[in-house]
């Protein structure tokens, strides 16, 4: 693995949770948090590689914490395995309430993504 390229490819994206994408706790879907580390894992494995990218898995998604509305969700996208078609990444949301220093990790979990040519076949990622 070649560690420039995942510091390059860290991801990090800041989002407010308003209470529409809420359920009837006021926290946020847990429907919606897999949709966001989603897109983040593949943006990251995007960033990484510069290839076309499939999720093919996720690996134990851990919700340790509610996520409030009225808070800020950072998700962190991180790669940590390379192989010859694929890669792994971890994703983090964590929790920052807006107005103190309180932050914690709210959810985490490991996804795998293929990359792909234009007819959806594996192809090498380096």
């Amino acid at each position: 693995m070649n560690s420039a390229r995942i510091a390059e490819a860290q991801t990090r994206i800041v989002k407010a949770i308003f209470p529409g994408s809420t359920n009837h706790y006021q926290t946020l879907f847990g429907g919606t948090a897999l949709q966001w580390m989603d897109e983040i894992a593949f943006i990251t494995a995007t960033r990484y590689g510069r290839k076309r990218f499939v999720t093919v898995s996720t690996d134990r998604i851990d919700f340790q914490v509610p996520i409030p509305a009225g808070v800020l969700a950072e998700l962190v996208g991180t790669v940590v395995r390379v192989g010859k078609t694929s890669l792994d990444v971890n994703v983090e949301i964590w929790l920052e309430e807006m107005y103190s220093e309180k932050r914690e990790l709210a959810v985490s979990g490991k996804f795998s993504l293929v990359a792909v040519d234009e007819h959806k076949k594996p192809i090498p990622i380096d």
